[in-house]
């Protein structure tokens, strides 16, 4: 079934760019870092779109982690970990469903004292298990365990989420 269409997912990412931009006026720097593949896409197009609306500088970058086994293997950032002190962070990612992957993918920020984290989706779930509050939210939902939520943005023009 789909829940939000091309239109949708564009009115929802420019929202919250403006909700990001408005929380973090006067920041000297925003860092967003998108997790694994969807969560790094959408951080890229929530830059794109603050870009010509931002007066300060916008980084973007990675953050590599296994969400199904995240201590199985290093927690990879694409930016030197020192890059982040002092800075206001935006963790982005697709969807937050436990929190466990947010939670994880924090743990290379405890290396250094950042001015500020918050968090981004697309969709939030409303099944958590660990002390993540989400701070932009495009739509939040309520769904079963067995339920997937499938979002679509590695291709503009034809984004979409869809509960499967």
């Amino acid at each position: 079934m789909e829940l939000l269409n091309q239109r949708q997912v564009i009115q929802k990412i420019k929202r919250l760019a403006i909700e990001i931009l408005e929380n973090n006026d006067g920041e000297q720097e925003l860092i967003f870092a998108g997790i694994n593949n969807n969560g790094y896409v959408f951080a890229e197009i929530l830059v794109q779109e603050l870009r010509p609306l931002a007066k300060m500088p916008l980084k973007l970058t990675r953050i590599r982690l296994n969400p199904a086994q995240p201590l199985s293997s290093p927690i990879q950032l694409e930016l030197p970990v020192a890059e982040f002190d002092g800075k206001t962070i935006i963790i982005v990612d697709d969807v937050a469903n436990t929190g466990r992957t947010i939670f994880y993918a924090c743990k290379p920020l405890m290396e250094v004292l950042p001015r500020k984290v918050e968090v981004a989706v697309l969709v939030d779930r409303k099944h958590k298990s660990f002390p993540i509050k989400v701070d932009y939210v495009g739509l939040s939902l309520a769904t079963t365990l067995q339920e997937d939520i499938d979002v679509q943005i590695k291709t503009p023009g034809s984004y979409a989420v869809f509960l499967r």
